[in-house]
């Protein structure tokens, strides 16, 4: 259909950086609750339906992912005080519901439902934590995606609620004291009323909120306030003795770790890893002999044990020796250590003795990842309980739980896969590009067997490549979709992600961000030289930083692609640090006040990379008006500025999802509409159906 893009007015707004006036003409958009940006923001979603609805397979897609979507799905069973929990849910409900059981074998009953807290599915339960005996449950809800938390608490024999309800809690999970009379969390100043969705977050600090008590008088036990950017994360040992503290500045991964003695109330902070030099994890104690999983001289990790009474480095001992895999976490699980890890950034769980001695690899199904949920680890235990518990998936394998017998090494599926996907009519092969500096690059190509490489499939090809964050198989039921529908799905391992330890993070941050841009191109380039398609059926996606991966391709080189679909994307990146938390994303990207930082981020930020005249593939720019995390002004300018641009006929659209955040806790219901929508843009776009397409 012919596109008539909504009046965007331009304005004369600014701003001189570092001896460069940089125009920023669509400033207006940040503010998404003014008269002239709410018109605007409908009229950009009236111009993404007209144009969706234009698509004659949108119904029939619809159909399918709301049909594929509908499977059971459980996530990992976690035991408290004897007590078991598990999230399900049935199929379509907009948020799964907290179980309880007596013992992993069930019977199990309701405790939790969140679809009872908004008819419309927006509140969503993101973290559910017990207290030592399982008699309570502190849980936090989201409004709306919002990132603000607000923790209540359950009486988990009855499910009664008690009257503490503690709010403006932020990047924080919750953790009770042994005798259940608190727990600790972390918050920061109260926003001002009316700007909790724009204020920076600064001055994060631990606090103890005592059951029965007014939350305005919980007591701070850690902060850092001649420190604004510094962010503490608590949590109790397994044994209660202690509080550890982990201090991250901003999103970096080094981090501090000072340990407080509950038995000794009010005394100070002791301190095991007193600077940033290092990644420092506390996986395990034994009385004051901590286990820290860390990177000091081991970029894909290893595990050392340090004493509180002598922390220094120079004693610390080696427990798990560095690997030529990347060790991502570890946790103590009866008497014995249970370490996961990437190898070739697929999953791989290793049973070890506490002193680090090798008991046995449980084995994973092909090509599997760990499954992750809300803020929980993906492997279930704790010490003296002999039952790990953990879940897999894959990009044909919707997810499996299972529990491992730590005594007889037997492992049992207490749930299998469930989708309606006939996972036996695909492959996921492995493949790799070379980047422009000979940089093998790898890539997942999931497909059916049958599919022959006559140059003309469809790709849909995903990317991160930031934070240290790893891309690991999982089940996506776009995704899915995509490939029944004749299609390949791309995953790149790209630099800058955590895949293979802190040397490919390294290689694409800060100074070296533009390597994730190239190695992403040359994924694209290899489909291409492969004799898979071509660069009109090629689709790029990403989210948040991912985001920021497409709109940095897609200007960089708008001949690689037919479609991009950047998802609630960092796609400004010489304001980011001035909203929300995004000054802490920094340690990544580096800072726009630092002339050299800025100049780096000058040329490649997406926004401000879009020339007139260029003819731009179709774009969907995806986002939430309640976003408080990646602001959805990111994408209002970016969409803006690409829709003036564009010199070819390719539409740019921008979906603007109202009432949603960043993406967690997303109701099923939304996500079914988004996910249909992104796959009908690329059947409007690329063509999916292809002869024999199932």
């Amino acid at each position: 259909m012919a596109i008539s893009y909504p009046a965007t007015r331009r304005g004369d707004e600014a701003d001189l950086c570092h001896g460069e006036r940089v125009p920023d003409p669509y400033r207006w958009l940040e503010d998404p609750d003014t008269p002239e940006a709410k018109a605007w923001i409908e009229a950009q979603n009236r111009l993404s339906d007209e144009w969706l609805s234009s698509v004659p397979a949108r119904a029939e897609i619809r159909a399918r992912v709301a049909e594929l979507w509908d499977y059971p799905r459980h996530g990992v069973p976690f035991e408290k005080g004897g007590r078991w929990f598990q999230f399900r849910n049935p199929g379509l409900e907009n948020q799964p519901v907290l179980h309880v059981a007596e013992s992993l074998e069930g019977p199990w009953r309701v405790l939790l439902d969140p679809n009872l807290l908004a008819p419309d599915g927006t509140v969503a339960v993101t973290s559910a934590v017990p207290s030592e005996d399982g008699s309570l449950l502190a849980y936090a809800t989201h409004a709306a995606g919002s990132d603000w938390t607000t923790w209540r608490v359950l009486e988990v024999a009855g499910g009664t609620e008690l009257p503490d309800v503690v709010e403006w809690s932020k990047f924080s999970s919750a953790s009770f004291t042994a005798d259940g009379a608190g727990f600790f969390y972390g918050a920061p100043d109260r926003p001002e009323e009316g700007a909790e969705y724009e204020a920076e977050t600064r001055h994060l600090a631990v606090r103890y909120h005592r059951l029965g008590t007014d939350p305005a008088d919980d007591e701070v036990v850690f902060a850092t306030p001649e420190e604004p950017e510094w962010l503490p994360h608590a949590t109790v040992s397994d044994d209660g003795r202690y509080l550890v503290v982990s201090v991250s500045r901003g999103t970096s991964t080094e981090s501090q770790l000072h340990v407080l003695d509950l038995a000794e109330p009010g005394g100070a902070p002791r301190t095991l890893v007193g600077d940033f030099s290092v990644e420092a994890e506390v996986v395990a104690n034994v009385g004051s002999r901590f286990l820290l999983l860390t990177n000091d001289g081991a970029p894909r990790r290893r595990i050392v044990s340090v004493d509180l009474d002598g922390p220094g480095p120079g004693h610390w001992r080696e427990v798990v020796a560095e690997t030529a895999d990347t060790l991502l976490g570890a946790r103590q699980c009866g008497s014995q250590l249970v370490c996961w890890y990437l190898s070739d950034a697929h999953s791989k769980l290793v049973v070890r003795e506490l002193d680090g001695r090798f008991v046995r690899e449980v084995e994973l199904p092909a090509f599997s990842a760990l499954m992750e949920d809300r803020e929980a680890p993906p492997v279930s235990g704790r010490p003296g309980l002999q039952v790990v518990c953990f879940g897999t998936t894959s990009f044909t394998e919707s997810g499996s739980i299972w529990a491992h017998d730590l005594e007889s090494g037997e492992t049992r599926l207490l749930s299998g896969s469930q989708a309606s996907f006939d996972a036996a009519a695909y492959v996921t092969e492995r493949a790799y590009a070379t980047s422009p500096d000979g940089t093998k690059v790898p890539l997942f190509l999931t497909r059916r067997r049958d599919l022959e490489a006559d140059g003309e499939v469809p790709v849909l090809l995903y990317g991160y490549g930031g934070f240290d964050i790893p891309v690991v198989p999982s089940f996506q039921v776009a995704a899915a979709v995509f490939v029944e529908r004749g299609g390949i799905y791309a995953v790149a391992n790209l630099r800058g992600g955590g895949e293979f330890g802190r040397e490919w993070y390294e290689a694409g941050r800060l100074g070296a961000k533009q390597n994730v841009f190239d190695d992403f191109a040359a994924a694209a380039r290899h489909l291409v030289e492969a004799g898979w398609s071509r660069p009109e059926r090629i689709a790029i996606n990403g989210r948040s930083n991912g985001g920021l991966l497409v709109g940095a391709c897609l200007t960089q080189h708008p001949e690689l692609f037919g479609a991009a679909v950047p998802e609630v994307g960092v796609l400004d990146m010489l304001r980011f640090h001035k909203f929300t938390i995004g000054w802490a994303w920094t340690s990544d990207y580096g800072s726009p006040e630092d002339e050299a930082a800025w100049r780096v981020l000058r040329s490649y930020s997406p926004l401000h990379e879009v020339r007139d005249g260029v003819a731009y593939p179709a774009t969907m720019v995806m986002t939430g008006d309640h976003d408080d995390r990646v602001v959805p002004g990111h994408s209002f300018k970016f969409a803006a500025a690409l829709q003036h641009a564009q010199a070819g006929e390719a539409p740019v659209l921008c979906r603007i999802e109202t009432s949603a955040g960043h993406g967690a806790g997303k109701p099923t219901s939304k996500l079914i509409a988004e996910r249909s929508d992104l796959l009908t843009f690329l059947e409007g776009t690329l063509g999916l159906a292809r002869r024999g397409a199932s």
